[in-house]
């Protein structure tokens, strides 16, 4: 099992020698990966309409194609994955050509994590319709995968026009994993079409079990099994302590999850070196 750390977007301070120490300290102790969640606009929880989000516009989010850029500068073995990127309120060819850039620049250690979202408030401000951002990502999807592939692209549907043009530089894996957050039916309708991977919601492997369960049936349309997908769960730092971390780690391979993060945010933190020292804690523990 890969183990990585969940970058602590909201936690953060908006410092790059920080950004620079938190990198190289994360890959010295033996993750993975890095994974990013991400915001491009907070809210203001006195606004008009109200407001019951998780986050506000005093939560800091770095952008994750220019973290993982950064990073991937500071880096040599970090793979990096969006956990999850808001795909629908975005343009599909400038995903696809941040994404390939990107996945060029960490030389393929990339993974894309996408979902539709929740956040009523960016769709608008971005200029889309969060009301059918379920079918706007369904256009998206097989676009984007033709843009990684091919040189030069036509295509036409109710969301898109591509006229004869193509991205350059493509990306060095060519298909970049996408992995699906989320529990509806039509995640699942996704990623047993398109998808590399899942990225779970739920703490525990066993309450995940029905949900793989019913999974099933879709992969099998699409002339595939479970062993075609993986699957990456959080695990919170603050929920508990080696033995119950290992039991949990355990409960998660069983049901076939080849990727974790851990979580540090949310345990009353103020510094990063507070964070760090977490995670060292975590790698002595379990082992990375």
């Amino acid at each position: 099992m890969k183990i990585g750390v969940v970058f602590p977007q909201t936690e953060f301070p908006p410092d790059p020698i920080a950004v620079r120490d938190y990198t190289q300290t994360v890959e010295a102790l033996g993750y993975a990966h890095v994974l990013a969640y991400e915001h491009v606009l907070g809210a203001n929880p006195v606004r008009e309409g109200g407001w019951h989000g998780p986050y506000t516009h005093e939560d800091p989010f770095f952008d994750p194609f220019v973290l993982f850029s950064y990073m991937a500068g500071l880096s040599d073995t970090l793979e990096f994955a969006t956990g999850i990127l808001i795909l629908p309120q975005r343009q599909t060819a400038l995903v696809a050509k941040q994404a390939a850039t990107l996945d060029v620049l960490c030389e393929g250690r990339f993974r894309l994590g996408v979902g539709v979202g929740w956040n009523k408030v960016e769709y608008v401000a971005l200029n889309q319709d969060f009301h059918k951002r379920g079918k706007r990502m369904d256009a998206q999807l097989p676009l984007m995968i033709q843009l990684w592939k091919d040189e030069l692209v036509t295509h036409s549907d109710t969301q898109h026009t591509i006229p004869d043009a193509g991205l350059n530089p493509l990306p060095t894996q060519r298909r970049i994993p996408i992995w699906f957050g989320g529990h509806a039916d039509a995640v699942k309708r996704r990623l047993a079409k398109y998808g590399a991977g899942w990225m779970p919601g739920f703490r525990t492997a066993e309450s995940a079990v029905p949900w793989l369960d019913s999974l099933d049936p879709y992969l099998e349309a699409e002339g595939r099994t479970r062993a075609d997908i993986g699957i990456e769960p959080r695990l919170q730092f603050r929920d508990g302590n080696a033995d119950t971390w290992g039991k949990d780690l355990e409960g998660w391979k069983q049901v076939g999850a080849g990727h974790i993060s851990i979580n540090t945010m949310g345990c009353g933190f103020t510094t990063i070196a507070q964070h760090l020292d977490a995670l060292r804690t975590f790698a002595t523990e379990i082992g990375v």
